[in-house]
């Protein structure tokens, strides 16, 4: 018979389910007072934890993930806080209802940075191969409790070479080396799981026998205990009750038990043999004292040879028949008392009316698992088989090792006190990572609404903001260009104004000039001299000295003014109408009266200054 160990979870279609949820959990989930990164970040910008979680699982720290992340400065992107939050949850929920020993599932728990690390770089991935198996597979070790026995280290030393694997796991960034370890703590389990068969029922044929051997000495031993308490027999009736009669009581007590005739005759016979040797009962009926005398020998020799199979040797019943022939002459022989330090008889007389037992009990409670103490502290025992000839209850570690023998009746009184409970059923990793996500991803969808619902009033509130932005912004244009406007329209006046008062100074000036110059050009008399500016020569034809000339011929006729140079040569015209316009734009000086007409259009240059400003 072997422990009822919970069935692994099988794959199904929920697992695309679980793993989608997984995904959208980590990547989703906002969780409150938890160490989120500000704005969306980048892949690049990724801390490697590898070495903190490493550092944490190297210690076998008891606290979480996310206290450890917050306990330093660095940047975490959404995926690894999510990661690590996921990792405590699923942990934690399973370290509180897993049902497995307290010492065991709080060495398994600290997989929880395990864990984070595997789902911040493969999400949903981390749980389809080893990782989740193994932790399924705990199952088997729901009976295991921290006795300090050699199951019991042997279980220890394997989350020894756990804690070697998942650091070479960290180290190599890689998860092969706890896929190996899971493959060998499988491989481990099946044979286990095939020689804890034959364990088990090598240990119940071997209880078995054990407890009809222990039957019949117990029950011979409480029926000659019962029979000789508190008597004082002779030596003789004494010795023939603990040499002969006593083995012949465990003998049919092995062969028949306490219910067959060989028993009751037995039984009947030891009862005679004690009211023969004790005086104050057999004096009583003396009639009675010699019928029994003449049948006691026959009987008893009938009883032991078919039994026995042979028969009883002459001189045992040598001693109690001289007893019996002292007892009918009415003699009374010494007497001492039949139990005593010198020759002790322990018995239980419960033996002689054992417990019934009920069938239903004895049927819910075969197979069971049961928790005595609490904590840490609390021991686990598998309800391997019930020893019906004992009436004992065969308790074993699950796996065949014998854990203890305990009394029905004792049984029963432990259950009712409390002191020993069924241990409930187990929840394996599977039904938690199911549930777990099953609620996080309720808890992410409320979430998302919340989300959906603030984004549409954010958009409305922006979009109202930004059409009072518009209508602001266009108001402003508005005013700015009307004014724009205004200013432009004062300006234009004034510029309008301006610029007919320059025209109007300039046209007054150039007339001004016009007329000095055609006085100056009209005061030329033939030999007068002009002097052509440097500057108007020099775009004219690219001469680069002062140009004198004197006048030599005016001509009325055509209203021309002929100059030539000092030697008389290069011959020059110019119109007056020509002359004048030069001199008043100051090609030409009129040398004759050149300081005058630089005075006067000193003047006048002011004057359009002074009018400009």
């Amino acid at each position: 018979m072997s422990p009822n160990y919970p069935k692994k979870i099988q794959p199904s279609q929920a697992t695309d389910v679980i793993s989608r949820d997984i995904d959208a959990v980590l990547s989703g989930i906002r969780v409150p007072e938890l160490p989120y990164p500000v704005g969306r970040g980048s892949p690049e910008q990724m801390t490697d934890w590898r070495p903190l979680l490493l550092s944490c699982w190297e210690q076998q720290r008891d606290e979480s993930v996310t206290h450890v992340m917050q306990s330093v400065s660095l940047a975490w992107t959404v995926r690894q806080v999510n990661a690590a939050y996921l990792a405590d949850r699923f942990m934690d929920v399973f370290l509180r209802t897993s049902g497995l020993h307290e010492a065991l599932i709080r060495r398994v728990a600290r997989l929880r940075f395990f864990l984070a690390w595997r789902m911040g770089s493969d999400s949903s991935a981390a749980f389809e191969g080893s990782i989740r198996h193994w932790l399924d597979g705990l199952v088997d070790w729901q009976g295991w409790s921290d006795s300090g026995g050699r199951s019991s280290r042997a279980l220890l030393d394997q989350l020894d070479a756990l804690v070697h694997a998942v650091r070479k796991s960290f180290e190599a960034n890689d998860i092969q080396a706890f896929d190996d370890f899971a493959s060998q703590w499988a491989s481990e389990a099946q044979q286990r799981h095939q020689k804890s068969e034959k364990l088990h029922q090598r240990l119940m044929d071997t209880e078995r026998g054990a407890a009809r051997q222990r039957r019949a000495e117990q029950t011979a031993r409480a029926c000659v205990g019962r029979a000789l308490g508190n008597r004082k027999l002779p030596e003789g009736i004494n010795v023939f009750i603990f040499d002969y009669w006593l083995p012949l009581l465990r003998q049919i007590a092995w062969n028949d038990g306490p219910e067959g005739e060989d028993w009751r005759h037995a039984a009947k016979l030891l009862e005679w043999l004690v009211w023969i040797g004790d005086p104050a009962l057999s004096d009583k009926d003396r009639d009675r004292l010699y019928q029994v005398g003449e049948q006691i020998g026959d009987r008893i020799t009938d009883v032991w040879n078919r039994v026995q199979g042979q028969t009883l040797p002459l001189a045992a019943l040598k001693d109690v028949e001289r007893v019996m022939m002292a007892r009918l002459r009415g003699e009374i022989p010494e007497r001492i008392a039949a139990i005593s330090a010198e020759r002790p008889l322990d018995y239980d007389p419960r033996w002689l009316s054992p417990v019934m037992v009920d069938a239903q009990a004895l049927e819910q409670a075969k197979g069971t698992w049961f928790v005595e103490g609490e904590g840490a502290t609390e021991h686990r025992r598998y309800f391997l088989d019930f020893l019906n000839d004992s009436r004992d209850v065969l308790w074993t570690n699950g796996f065949g090792v014998k854990l203890a023998l305990t009394p029905w009746h004792e049984f029963l009184i432990a259950q009712q006190q409390g002191t020993l409970k069924p241990l409930p059923p187990l929840n394996s990793f599977g039904t938690v990572l199911a549930d777990t996500v099953e609620a996080l991803a309720r808890v992410l969808e409320v979430q998302r609404r919340q989300r959906d619902k603030a984004a549409a009033e954010a958009s409305a509130k922006a979009e109202l903001l930004r059409q009072e932005k518009e209508a602001a912004e266009q108001k402003r244009a508005q005013d700015e260009a009307d004014r724009f406007a205004e200013e432009a329209r004062v300006k234009g006046e004034q510029d309008a104004r301006r610029l007919a008062d320059e025209e109007a100074e300039t046209k007054r000036v150039l007339q001004e000039r016009m007329a000095l110059a055609a006085s100056q050009v009209g005061s030329i008399k033939l030999g007068g001299w002009i002097a052509l500016d440097s500057e108007a020569q020099d775009e004219k034809d690219g001469a680069s000295s002062i140009i004198r000339l004197k006048l030599a011929v005016r001509i009325n006729a055509s209203r021309k003014l002929v100059f030539v140079d000092r030697l008389g040569l290069n011959r020059t015209e110019y119109t007056i109408d020509d002359l004048v316009h030069r001199v008043a734009k100051g090609e030409i000086r009129v040398l004759s009266s050149a300081a005058e007409f630089d005075d006067t259009l000193s003047r006048v240059v002011g004057r359009i200054r002074v009018g400009r400003t």
